[in-house]
């Protein structure tokens, strides 16, 4: 009998024979923006999809995806999601409170940002005193958050073979303190307050941690990855350099890694966007067993072979399927070329799973989704058969190459 999903996953993680690559969608980062999921819904009338406005990620306006789309894309994840909570709704601006007093404001009903113009709600603490006492902080063990959780996991796990992942719970410590402290306030606190850096971390970590713990007492039993989020990269260089990382930042990751992966049987993956090569081998020690999403249009992301030579032995890799300029831009030959390189490149004994490497935004048309899923469908069985393919003037980013000399 084939593997169900599960097993399979399993078996690419260990590099133990998996029958084909995985293939993801629909956590909260990696999901389908719900302008993109209406015009899908157009150019699939067979597939029944209500879930248009129900949505995942407030802030990046992503939707929850039916069920009949998955198993229509034949993606092998269902994603447990922990509730948005404590989210008070702003009465000045179309906009909302987060559960960590970070302020949003929308942007023409497209998605929600960080109001950068309102005051971050730690941005008048001048001692780690004022940092614990300010009246922020969220109620990390609200039981709305994690209401009915135990028993949907619990079904998946016994009625179906799918690999059942607990999604963020959405913060981690450096993106969290930038948002609640003030970003250029938290940089120069990282480098002239560290006390006070550390107080802001810390606490934001305690918290993190204490969340996990109920979340994994609900879910932990059922669930194969747990996914945690936190970016440290730009397009062309890191948020903060490695050494200012090592000492400063690395200590909470690893804190909250090691304590996740304490709480439950779960392999951990880590979603950092941005050109983080750099920092792989720091991932990897602070627990960190999957990388995502490998966003190889920024710096030293885009050789996957070499990410795989260097890395594959310790780390497992999820992503790579760029929608920030091949899926919008990309004819369908190249599209079938970039999943045959980075399925060769990344999964050829395993250790990958093929996904966007981010959400799917409505700058994508609606048939390179159903092209894409089609034709990771068709190339994902394992022995990998791709050589016909692999042919590099084919590629998306050759052709931006041969653009640029022009």
């Amino acid at each position: 009998m084939p593997m169900t999903p599960r097993e399979n996953f399993i078996a690419a993680m260990t590099r133990s024979g998996p029958e084909r690559a995985p293939l993801d969608m629909g956590k909260h980062i990696g999901s389908i923006h719900k302008k993109h999921y209406a015009r899908l819904r157009e150019l699939l009338p067979q597939v029944p999809m209500e879930n248009g406005e129900r949505i995942l990620d407030r802030m990046a306006q992503t939707v929850v995806p039916d069920e009949a789309l998955l198993r229509h894309f034949d993606v092998d994840f269902r994603w447990i999601v922990p509730h948005w909570v404590q989210v008070t709704e702003r009465t000045d601006i179309d906009g909302y409170i987060d559960m960590w007093g970070v302020p949003y404001r929308g942007a023409e009903g497209d998605h929600y940002a960080v109001d950068t113009l309102a005051t971050a709600p730690l941005a008048h603490c001048e001692t780690p005193e004022d940092v614990e006492r300010a009246p922020c902080w969220p109620d990390p063990e609200d039981p709305a958050q994690f209401a009915g959780l135990r028993e949907r996991a619990r079904d998946l796990f016994e009625n179906t073979g799918y690999v059942i992942g607990a999604d963020a719970i959405k913060a981690g410590p450096l993106m969290s303190a930038l948002q609640m402290r003030g970003y250029q306030q938290f940089f120069m606190d990282l480098v002239i307050n560290p006390e006070l850096a550390d107080a802001i971390l810390g606490k934001i970590t305690d918290l993190l941690c204490r969340m996990w713990t109920r979340y994994l007492a609900e879910v932990g039993p059922y669930v194969q990855l747990a996914y945690v989020t936190d970016d440290l990269g730009t397009q062309t260089s890191l948020l903060v350099s490695p050494k200012i990382y090592r000492k400063r930042i690395k200590p909470f990751h690893t804190r909250l890694h090691q304590h996740i992966k304490a709480q439950a049987d779960v392999l951990l993956m880590m979603h950092t966007d941005g050109a983080v090569l750099p920092l792989i081998g720091d991932l990897i020690e602070t627990g960190a067993d999957m990388l995502n999403p490998v966003q190889t249009s920024t710096r030293g992301m885009e050789d996957t072979a070499a990410l795989k030579a260097q890395f594959g032995g310790q780390l497992g890799f999820h992503g790579a399927m760029d929608v920030q300029q091949m899926m919008p831009n990309a004819t369908p030959e190249e599209l079938r070329w970039e999943i045959a390189r980075r399925l060769t490149d990344l999964g050829s004994d395993g250790g990958y799973v093929i996904a966007p490497c981010h959400n799917i935004g409505h700058d994508i048309a609606p048939e390179t989704t159903i092209s894409f899923f089609a034709a990771a469908n068709a190339m994902r069985n394992y022995p990998l058969a791709l050589d016909a393919v692999l042919e590099p003037e084919r590629s998306y980013f050759a052709r931006l190459a041969r653009d640029g000399e022009e």
